[in-house]
């Protein structure tokens, strides 16, 4: 009985000195044993952003000795699985990316930390950052994530297929009518030549020319789809004619080839993309790469997307959490994203590394398209409804049905599903 005494004393003895070192959870806490050191998990998908993340993290621990911050980089394909499940498990990483598809469900199930008071305390003002993204990632009137970086649309050009058609290339004053006008002329189907690429894609596409035929994806409230209106419906209508004239692969060639490849490997004239695709199609094209603002329909538009610091609701260390967020998207956290060439900072004012980061190329015309932004389509559950969205519309990009039916069918599902969500 002695000896089990002295073992059941010796191991009660042992967990009460192990006690604050196993009291935390894998989203960080104290670290080394009662040293005071904690450590702050980061995740993201994007190993291209670690050289400038480093520096930027660099700079935090100059004020933050005491903490380590590990990063940790997680495929596109498994992140969102990855990161929800640790969440709702009450772990996970304490600060990490989340984009505008999965904003409002983080926010509503209240997987991620509501920054406004935190903003308020510290008085952080928000509006240095692209009003876009900040509406973006607001859910009830409160910020959920701190924007750091962004894309806008416009349209990527071919100069020596414009040269060799003696067409001046495409500039501010372009419209739906110049566009329809000049494609044909920039077309050799004897050498597989488009001159425009109509793409099937949301973001680099029609969701820009819904906004720009004077209709919406989403309103305002969220809470009905647009995508049952005349203006959607002429959208779809005025890029089907590209297609039909055969200026545009169909539907049918671009699920085949993507877009992105048919314009680098010079195979077509004109293609509208994201600011993100640049440094691509500059190592494919070189100094025969332009671009130029989208061209307008009955209003200019393009739809800007990007993503956010959040903070796990459940972490250990929101100050030390907090205070990386702010040096992660602080002007000078912003200005080392920039001059990486990695994409356009969302802090207004710091663009000027990213616009020379290709030198041949003028990417002043994505930044300045910001004025004329349209925020990404989100609700709550955005991921159903899209998913509705790529179904019908692909069925009608193959001709299987009509656009007018499959956006009469996206649009009554789409409200379906968001008159399921609870509402701000």
């Amino acid at each position: 009985m002695r000896g089990k005494l002295t073992s059941l004393l010796s191991v009660s003895t042992a967990c009460l000195l192990l006690l604050t070192a196993c009291g935390g959870n894998d989203t960080g806490g104290d670290a080394d044993g009662g040293t005071g050191k904690k450590t702050i998990n980061v995740a993201l998908w994007d190993e291209n952003a670690k050289g400038f993340l480093d520096e930027t993290i660099a700079l935090y621990k100059k004020d933050h000795p005491n903490v380590d911050v590990k990063v940790t980089y997680t495929p596109f394909a498994d992140y969102w699985t990855k990161l929800k499940t640790s969440l709702a498990g009450k772990g996970g990483p304490d600060v990490f990316w989340i984009n505008g598809p999965h904003i409002y469900a983080y926010a509503s199930s209240g997987l991620i930390k509501n920054l406004q008071p935190l903003i308020v305390k510290d008085k952080l003002d928000t509006s240095i950052y692209t009003p876009a993204l900040v509406d973006l990632y607001t859910y009830e009137k409160n910020l959920y994530g701190i924007p750091y970086f962004l894309d806008s649309a416009g349209l990527f050009y071919n100069k020596e297929i414009f040269d060799k058609a003696g067409i001046k290339y495409p500039d501010g004053t372009w419209t739906w009518d110049t566009l329809k006008e000049n494609a044909p002329k920039l077309t050799d189907k004897s050498k597989g030549v488009y001159g425009y690429i109509a793409p099937i894609a949301n973001q680099g596409g029609y969701y820009n020319y819904i906004h720009q035929a004077g209709g919406y994806v989403i309103n305002e409230e969220r809470t009905k789809s647009g995508f049952d209106s005349p203006e959607a419906l002429a959208a779809f209508q005025w890029m089907d004619t590209f297609m039909k004239n055969g200026s545009s692969p169909s539907g049918q060639q671009q699920i085949e080839t993507e877009g992105k490849q048919l314009f680098g490997s010079g195979k077509a004239a004109m293609y509208p993309a994201l600011s993100v695709n640049s440094p691509e199609f500059h190592k494919l094209l070189g100094d025969k790469l332009g671009v130029a603002p989208l061209p307008a329909g009955k209003h200019k538009a393009s739809i800007v997307h990007g993503l956010s610091w959040s903070i796990n609701q459940n972490t250990p260390n929101e100050q030390e959490a907090w205070d990386l967020v702010k040096v992660l998207t602080s002007k000078e956290g912003n200005e080392n994203l920039a001059k990486s060439g990695f994409s356009i900072p969302a802090y207004k004012g710091t663009e000027a590394g990213w616009v020379k980061s290709i030198p041949s190329l003028d990417l002043k015309v994505f930044v300045d398209s910001v004025e004329f932004g349209v925020a990404y389509p989100v609700s709550q559950k955005t991921a159903e409804w899209q998913a509705v969205e790529t179904k019908e519309l692909q069925n009608a990009f193959l001709g299987k049905k009509s656009y007018e039916d499959a956006l009469k069918t996206i649009a009554s599902e789409m409200n379906n599903i968001l008159a399921t969500e609870k509402k701000q």
